[in-house]
């Protein structure tokens, strides 16, 4: 597998667009913040909220797609020059031939959460209309609203495997093309801040009450974040970064607790290695999946061990964006290709001490570097693993 990657878009708490985060990776600022997440008070955590997602003001002709999630996905595609990079593929290939591919967990479930709150009482109507579930609520409003804006008419899907979600997609659109569905795809993820998420970790005891720590000695549980990102994927594209290998799992071993040997994190890390045709002495990095949860990050630690060793520098970026849930797959693989394109690995934000327990070689602070191939880790609820291998083109 290699299929050139034309462009990519990255929105999320610690930059808009992808100079910005860039910036913020080097410079070591994070997005988190005190939990001012107005409809849900109270909670003692951080979050990384992006801004400006409130006074975004939707064109009146996506008025009936109007909702948090869907307001992330067009700030997103507004940036890096992203829309211009998808014009021209669909004067190269037709608008016929580019399909579109979009994870998220949960799409537009604050709106309906919102409108419940609304209700005149518990037992009363909710007024929330066909179109209302169609265009913000449903799993596939974000990919319509994504296919609409850009002007695409190929195929188009939706992948909800909770926090793969958005890896996942890279998956799918590659074997898409190549089945010949499509000649080109955009491939993306935009999960916001809801109150079920927030509530429903903190129910779970996974919040922590300071910005997550992943790998530290001391983590206490993640920091939910949000973020819209998206790619081109055109194997026509003259590109210097390629989507190298993908590999998928699914464990199955408890619905919200990973298998504590890593075993189904290890077979998708072989499988994506086999995929790009690697051995693992040629990762030069792996963006680990890396919560902070204490059994997340000890299971992915076993898992690379298993696969790749001690020798391989990695590190978790969700200390700078907060766990952006079924986004989170397609932000680190932006971060991943920052990384690649500006020659330099990120730090892992917020760990000063890095858990005895954990054998992995943890990079705490950026290093310049030029690796030619790197690996990426999406792990979610229920078992669904996915890591893709990205490289430079030569």
């Amino acid at each position: 597998m290699n299929v050139p990657i034309a462009a990519w878009t990255l929105l999320a708490a610690c930059g808009s667009g992808s100079r910005d985060v860039r910036d913020a990776l080097r410079t070591g600022r994070s997005g988190l913040r005190p939990n001012d997440f107005e409809p849900a008070p109270g909670l003692s955590t951080y979050l990384g909220r992006v801004e400006g997602v409130e006074d975004f003001v939707v064109p009146s002709s996506l008025s009936h797609f109007d909702c948090r999630n869907n307001r992330l996905a067009m700030m997103g595609l507004a940036l890096d020059g992203f829309e211009a990079c998808v014009a021209r593929a669909v004067r190269r290939h037709g608008a016929h031939r580019v399909g579109v591919f979009v994870g998220t967990s949960t799409s537009g479930i604050l709106a309906t959460e919102l409108a419940l709150c609304a209700a005149p009482s518990r037992n009363g109507d909710v007024p929330l209309s066909p179109d209302f579930y169609r265009y913000r609520h449903s799993m596939h409003s974000v990919t319509e609203l994504v296919r609409g804006v850009l002007g695409l008419r190929g195929p188009a899907m939706t992948v909800s495997t909770a926090c793969s979600s958005s890896a996942k997609v890279f998956a799918v659109a590659a074997r898409a093309i190549s089945a010949g569905v499509c000649d080109a795809a955009v491939v993306g993820g935009a999960d916001s801040v809801a109150m079920s998420t927030l509530h429903g970790f903190n129910a779970l005891s996974l919040l922590s009450r300071a910005p997550c720590r992943p790998f530290d000695a001391d983590r206490d549980g993640i920091s939910i974040g949000e973020a819209a990102a998206f790619a081109l994927l055109d194997p026509s594209a003259d590109s210097d970064v390629a989507l190298e290998g993908c590999g998928e799992s699914s464990d199955g071993y408890h619905m919200s607790t990973p298998d504590p040997e890593g075993a189904g994190a290890a077979a998708a890390m072989r499988e994506a290695l086999a995929s790009a045709h690697l051995c693992a002495d040629e990762i030069g990095y792996v963006n680990l999946h890396g919560t902070a949860s204490r059994a997340n990050d000890a299971a992915e630690d076993l898992a690379v061990q298993a696969v790749l060793g001690d020798r391989v520098p990695a590190g978790s970026t969700k200390g700078f964006t907060g766990h952006a849930l079924g986004a989170a797959g397609i932000v680190e693989a932006a971060i991943c290709l920052i990384a690649l394109t500006d020659g330099f690995l990120p730090g892992t934000l917020n760990c000063r001490t890095v858990d005895a327990q954990i054998r992995s070689r943890i990079l705490l602070d950026p290093v310049a570097a030029t690796p030619a191939h790197v690996m990426t880790n999406s792990f979610g609820f229920g078992g669904s693993n996915c890591t893709l291998v990205l490289g430079r083109r030569t």
